[in-house]
């Protein structure tokens, strides 16, 4: 491949990257996405199961 094929693949490339990301913004509605935001929010403490700590077993 020469030094023009190699920057026209990376130009189409980046044009293709470039061009489906403004797409995604220009076709975006934001009210179907709605208002709530679902977080996952961990326990702060141990499930029963867990066990409190681990030893580190001899070898």
């Amino acid at each position: 491949m020469t030094n023009l094929q190699v920057l026209l693949l990376i130009a189409a490339f980046l044009t293709l990257t470039v061009g489906s990301f403004v797409w995604y913004i220009a076709t975006w509605d934001s009210r179907k996405a709605g208002t709530d935001t679902s977080l996952v929010i961990l326990p702060n403490k141990l499930s029963p199961e867990a066990p409190a700590f681990q030893e580190r077993a001899a070898l």
